[in-house]
Protein backbone atom coordinates (compact mmCIF):
# COMPACT_ATOMS: atom_id res chain seq x y z
CA UNK A 1 0.00 0.00 0.00
CA UNK A 2 1.13 3.46 -0.57
CA UNK A 3 2.43 5.04 2.22
CA UNK A 4 0.14 8.44 3.03
CA UNK A 5 -0.80 10.45 5.83
CA UNK A 6 -4.21 12.37 6.34
CA UNK A 7 -4.91 15.37 7.46
CA UNK A 8 -7.01 17.65 8.75
CA UNK A 9 -7.15 21.30 8.17
CA UNK A 10 -9.21 23.79 9.79
CA UNK A 11 -12.19 22.21 10.48
CA UNK A 12 -15.16 23.42 11.81
CA UNK A 13 -18.39 21.50 12.44
CA UNK A 14 -21.38 23.16 14.59
CA UNK A 15 -24.55 21.36 15.67
CA UNK A 16 -27.23 24.45 15.62
CA UNK A 17 -25.40 26.67 17.65
CA UNK A 18 -22.74 24.56 18.96
CA UNK A 19 -19.18 24.60 17.83
CA UNK A 20 -17.87 20.83 17.71
CA UNK A 21 -14.85 21.66 15.98
CA UNK A 22 -13.57 25.23 15.68
CA UNK A 23 -10.75 25.64 12.91
CA UNK A 24 -9.46 22.19 14.40
CA UNK A 25 -5.86 20.45 12.69
CA UNK A 26 -4.54 17.53 13.27
CA UNK A 27 -2.08 15.17 11.29
CA UNK A 28 -2.25 11.11 11.42
CA UNK A 29 0.64 8.94 10.27
CA UNK A 30 0.49 6.68 7.72
CA UNK A 31 0.13 2.52 8.80
CA UNK A 32 0.28 3.28 12.40
CA UNK A 33 -2.53 3.36 15.30
CA UNK A 34 -3.73 6.59 16.21
CA UNK A 35 -5.80 7.14 19.38
CA UNK A 36 -7.80 9.14 20.20
CA UNK A 37 -8.68 9.83 24.00
CA UNK A 38 -11.31 11.77 25.79
CA UNK A 39 -14.22 12.07 27.89
CA UNK A 40 -17.34 11.09 26.51
CA UNK A 41 -19.21 14.44 24.35
CA UNK A 42 -16.22 15.41 23.68
CA UNK A 43 -16.24 15.00 19.96
CA UNK A 44 -14.37 11.94 18.38
CA UNK A 45 -17.15 10.39 17.26
CA UNK A 46 -18.02 13.53 15.65
CA UNK A 47 -14.27 13.92 13.89
CA UNK A 48 -14.67 9.91 13.27
CA UNK A 49 -17.34 10.36 11.27
CA UNK A 50 -16.23 13.60 9.07
CA UNK A 51 -13.35 11.21 8.16
CA UNK A 52 -15.28 8.65 7.42
CA UNK A 53 -17.85 10.82 5.11
CA UNK A 54 -20.36 10.16 6.95
CA UNK A 55 -21.11 13.77 7.83
CA UNK A 56 -20.36 15.96 4.91
CA UNK A 57 -21.71 19.28 6.53
CA UNK A 58 -18.53 21.19 7.91
CA UNK A 59 -16.27 23.94 6.58
CA UNK A 60 -12.31 23.00 6.09
CA UNK A 61 -10.22 19.79 4.54
CA UNK A 62 -9.55 16.51 5.20
CA UNK A 63 -6.72 15.40 2.78
CA UNK A 64 -5.24 12.02 2.20
CA UNK A 65 -6.91 8.70 0.74
CA UNK A 66 -8.55 10.88 -1.72
CA UNK A 67 -9.66 7.64 -3.98
CA UNK A 68 -9.37 4.78 -1.02
CA UNK A 69 -12.61 2.55 0.51
CA UNK A 70 -12.67 2.90 4.23
CA UNK A 71 -13.60 0.42 6.93
CA UNK A 72 -15.10 1.27 9.65
CA UNK A 73 -15.61 -0.83 13.26
CA UNK A 74 -18.34 0.17 15.73
CA UNK A 75 -19.24 -0.62 18.79
CA UNK A 76 -22.07 -2.13 17.39
CA UNK A 77 -20.97 -4.91 14.98
CA UNK A 78 -23.61 -4.54 12.60
CA UNK A 79 -23.89 -7.90 11.06
CA UNK A 80 -26.26 -9.14 8.67
CA UNK A 81 -28.12 -11.80 10.74
CA UNK A 82 -29.36 -13.93 7.42
CA UNK A 83 -25.83 -14.26 6.58
CA UNK A 84 -22.87 -16.59 7.93
CA UNK A 85 -20.11 -15.70 9.21
CA UNK A 86 -18.42 -16.48 6.08
CA UNK A 87 -20.81 -14.26 3.72
CA UNK A 88 -21.19 -11.45 6.33
CA UNK A 89 -17.17 -10.70 5.88
CA UNK A 90 -17.31 -11.31 2.07
CA UNK A 91 -20.34 -9.21 1.67
CA UNK A 92 -18.05 -5.97 1.15
CA UNK A 93 -16.15 -7.53 -1.35
CA UNK A 94 -18.98 -9.06 -3.68
CA UNK A 95 -18.60 -5.94 -6.26
CA UNK A 96 -14.83 -5.67 -5.73
CA UNK A 97 -13.59 -8.78 -5.94
CA UNK A 98 -14.11 -12.39 -8.26
CA UNK A 99 -16.43 -14.75 -6.18
CA UNK A 100 -13.82 -18.10 -5.43
CA UNK A 101 -10.95 -14.91 -4.48
CA UNK A 102 -13.75 -13.28 -1.67
CA UNK A 103 -14.40 -16.76 -0.71
CA UNK A 104 -10.42 -17.29 0.42
CA UNK A 105 -9.86 -13.46 1.27
CA UNK A 106 -12.62 -14.30 3.93
CA UNK A 107 -11.92 -17.51 5.16
CA UNK A 108 -7.93 -16.45 5.70
CA UNK A 109 -9.20 -13.42 7.69
CA UNK A 110 -11.83 -15.78 9.83
CA UNK A 111 -8.93 -17.81 10.38
CA UNK A 112 -6.91 -15.32 11.77
CA UNK A 113 -9.26 -13.88 14.52
CA UNK A 114 -10.51 -17.63 15.57
CA UNK A 115 -13.46 -18.35 13.61
CA UNK A 116 -12.81 -20.86 11.12
CA UNK A 117 -14.76 -23.39 13.32
CA UNK A 118 -17.66 -20.76 13.30
CA UNK A 119 -17.29 -20.40 9.34
CA UNK A 120 -21.21 -21.40 8.77
CA UNK A 121 -22.77 -20.37 12.17
CA UNK A 122 -25.36 -17.10 11.80
CA UNK A 123 -24.58 -14.11 13.77
CA UNK A 124 -27.15 -15.39 16.55
CA UNK A 125 -25.27 -18.28 16.61
CA UNK A 126 -22.52 -16.42 18.30
CA UNK A 127 -21.15 -14.92 21.27
CA UNK A 128 -20.84 -10.85 21.69
CA UNK A 129 -16.93 -11.50 21.46
CA UNK A 130 -17.14 -13.99 18.11
CA UNK A 131 -19.27 -11.39 16.43
CA UNK A 132 -16.68 -8.65 17.34
CA UNK A 133 -14.22 -10.53 15.70
CA UNK A 134 -16.35 -11.29 12.22
CA UNK A 135 -16.35 -7.13 12.55
CA UNK A 136 -12.56 -7.03 13.09
CA UNK A 137 -11.90 -9.79 9.82
CA UNK A 138 -14.89 -7.57 7.92
CA UNK A 139 -12.74 -4.54 8.07
CA UNK A 140 -9.58 -5.93 7.16
CA UNK A 141 -10.99 -8.19 4.16
CA UNK A 142 -12.38 -4.79 2.77
CA UNK A 143 -9.59 -3.69 0.24
CA UNK A 144 -9.38 -0.05 2.35
CA UNK A 145 -6.11 1.81 3.39
CA UNK A 146 -7.61 3.03 6.15
CA UNK A 147 -9.69 1.59 9.24
CA UNK A 148 -12.03 3.91 11.62
CA UNK A 149 -12.79 2.50 15.18
CA UNK A 150 -15.44 4.30 17.34
CA UNK A 151 -15.56 2.39 21.03
CA UNK A 152 -15.36 -0.64 19.34
CA UNK A 153 -14.89 -2.28 22.74
CA UNK A 154 -16.50 -1.06 25.05
CA UNK A 155 -19.31 -3.20 25.97
CA UNK A 156 -16.93 -6.25 26.47
CA UNK A 157 -15.72 -7.54 29.96
CA UNK A 158 -11.87 -6.60 30.44
CA UNK A 159 -11.09 -10.62 30.01
CA UNK A 160 -12.90 -10.27 26.18
CA UNK A 161 -12.10 -7.24 25.32
CA UNK A 162 -8.34 -8.05 25.48
CA UNK A 163 -8.34 -11.22 23.95
CA UNK A 164 -9.95 -9.64 20.71
CA UNK A 165 -7.67 -6.56 21.11
CA UNK A 166 -4.95 -8.99 20.80
CA UNK A 167 -6.43 -10.68 17.78
CA UNK A 168 -7.12 -7.34 16.50
CA UNK A 169 -3.38 -6.33 16.75
CA UNK A 170 -2.16 -9.74 15.80
CA UNK A 171 -4.09 -9.59 12.25
CA UNK A 172 -2.69 -5.80 12.13
CA UNK A 173 1.05 -6.80 12.20
CA UNK A 174 0.54 -8.34 9.18
CA UNK A 175 -1.35 -6.26 7.04
CA UNK A 176 -0.26 -2.45 9.06
CA UNK A 177 -3.06 -0.06 7.75
CA UNK A 178 -3.63 3.17 9.12
CA UNK A 179 -5.57 2.82 12.18
CA UNK A 180 -7.66 5.66 13.97
CA UNK A 181 -9.32 3.90 17.15
CA UNK A 182 -11.84 6.26 19.65
CA UNK A 183 -11.70 5.72 23.16
CA UNK A 184 -12.15 6.94 26.46
CA UNK A 185 -10.37 3.65 28.18
CA UNK A 186 -6.91 4.53 28.57
CA UNK A 187 -5.49 1.30 29.01
CA UNK A 188 -7.19 0.59 25.49
CA UNK A 189 -5.07 3.24 24.14
CA UNK A 190 -2.45 2.26 25.54
CA UNK A 191 -2.21 -1.13 24.76
CA UNK A 192 -3.46 -0.54 20.88
CA UNK A 193 -1.58 2.92 20.12
CA UNK A 194 1.62 4.26 18.42
CA UNK A 195 0.14 7.41 18.85
CA UNK A 196 -2.21 8.91 21.58
CA UNK A 197 -4.16 12.17 21.40
CA UNK A 198 -5.42 13.47 24.26
CA UNK A 199 -8.36 15.28 24.30
CA UNK A 200 -10.87 18.03 25.22
CA UNK A 201 -14.18 19.85 24.28
CA UNK A 202 -16.10 23.18 24.35
CA UNK A 203 -14.76 22.94 21.63
CA UNK A 204 -12.69 20.47 20.58
CA UNK A 205 -9.21 20.56 21.35
CA UNK A 206 -5.75 18.53 21.77
CA UNK A 207 -4.42 18.90 25.13
CA UNK A 208 -1.38 16.87 24.58
CA UNK A 209 0.08 14.11 21.85
CA UNK A 210 1.87 11.52 23.08
CA UNK A 211 4.17 8.77 21.61
CA UNK A 212 4.29 5.16 22.85
CA UNK A 213 8.13 4.87 20.91
CA UNK A 214 9.11 7.68 23.32
CA UNK A 215 6.74 7.60 26.87
CA UNK A 216 6.40 4.96 29.18
CA UNK A 217 2.37 3.64 30.25
CA UNK A 218 2.96 5.05 33.78
CA UNK A 219 3.79 8.43 31.76
CA UNK A 220 0.71 8.36 30.06
CA UNK A 221 -1.32 7.17 32.57
CA UNK A 222 -0.07 9.94 35.09
CA UNK A 223 -0.53 12.50 32.15
CA UNK A 224 -4.03 11.37 31.98
CA UNK A 225 -4.83 11.66 35.54
CA UNK A 226 -3.33 15.32 35.71
CA UNK A 227 -5.43 16.06 32.75
CA UNK A 228 -8.62 14.35 33.65
CA UNK A 229 -8.16 14.19 37.40
CA UNK A 230 -9.35 10.55 36.94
Amino acid sequence: MEIMSLELQNITKTYGNRKVLDQFSLIFSANSITCLFGPSGCGKTTMLNLIGGLDKDYSGTINGFPDETISFIFQETRLLPWKTVLENVRFPLLDKIPDKQSVEIASDFIQMVGLEKEKYHYPSQLSGGMRQRVSIARAFAYPGSLILMDEAFQNLDNALKYNILDSFLAIWEKDKRTVIFVTHDIDEAIKMGDDIILLDHSPLQIIQSMSLSHEAPQAVKAAVKEIYRQ
